[in-house]
């Protein structure tokens, strides 16, 4: 098993402590590139045998660094869409939570693993974790090459259903994508499971976790992705929305990310 170690970041922007979980998968070559993958709740790696995963599961020719970043008490604030916070005004930290990524946590980085540079840089998340991490990548495609996430919180909406909400609209992280430049050699990978939940806003027999994101892949195709080369969509038949089901999708993510060029 690859080296585990764990330190906090006093966060000015957050303001609050941030407990991060580094995890190594180390390469054979000492001169081989190293790469960083940053997981929101990394609180819940611990519970999947990430460490374990990692170990099997990752065979790139590079040394790859993770960081589990824990989440706060005030998680649904700091999670979002940065600039777009919910009809229940839920997510107005995002903006503050990526300053602290970028400007605080990612800088640390470099002494505590011993690394002048990052060849290449991942995100990843669960649930609200995931799309604070997909937003990340949208908002900073020069310092992402990838993200992933795991039952994606895409349903992230500017009205309540009963408001007048149209989904074409109002969906927060749909509306951007439409805004949203092509970058080249991004990769995306979205995974859902098919008892993630039981709503289904539009009643056309499709959970809207799936939905969601099936949507979230249409924007990105009309922007110039292409769904099986830049995205990879995994959806698990028994999936769940709970760390064990993301557990079981994470062998999947290491794996894709390890064939990535």
């Amino acid at each position: 098993m690859g080296e585990v170690f764990s330190f906090q970041v006093q966060s000015a922007f957050l303001s609050r402590n941030v407990k991060v979980d580094v995890y190594e998968k180390k390469s054979s070559c000492p001169s081989s590139p190293v790469a960083l993958l940053l997981i929101n709740d990394g609180q819940d790696l611990p519970d999947m045998g990430f460490a374990d995963l990692l170990d099997h599961h990752f065979h790139a020719f590079c040394r790859l660094i993770c960081v589990g970043i824990h989440a706060g008490p005030d998680r649904k604030q700091e999670y979002g869409v940065a600039g777009f916070p919910d009809f229940m005004q839920r997510g107005s930290g995002a903006g503050a939570y990526a300053s602290f990524v970028l400007d605080e946590l990612m800088p640390l980085l470099h002494p505590k693993t011993n690394t002048i540079q990052f060849d290449k840089k991942y995100l990843a998340g669960f649930s609200l974790g995931g799309l604070m991490a997909f937003d990340m990548s949208i908002d900073h495609p020069l310092q992402f090459n990838a993200v992933g996430v795991f039952s994606g919180s895409f349903w992230w909406r500017s009205k309540a259903l009963e408001d007048g909400y149209l989904e074409e609209r109002d969906r927060i992280m749909h509306a951007k994508l439409r805004k949203a430049p092509y970058h080249e050699k991004r990769k995306f990978f979205l995974q859902v499971g098919a008892l993630d939940e039981k709503e289904d806003r539009n009643k056309n027999g499709i959970i809207d976790s799936i939905d969601d994101t099936l949507g979230i892949i249409h924007e990105l195709e009309n922007i110039g992705y292409r769904k099986g080369q830049d995205i990879h969509y995994l959806e698990m038949a028994d999936g769940q929305h709970d760390v064990a089901t993301w557990g079981r999708a994470m062998p999947v993510f290491l794996r894709w990310l390890s064939d990535l060029k």
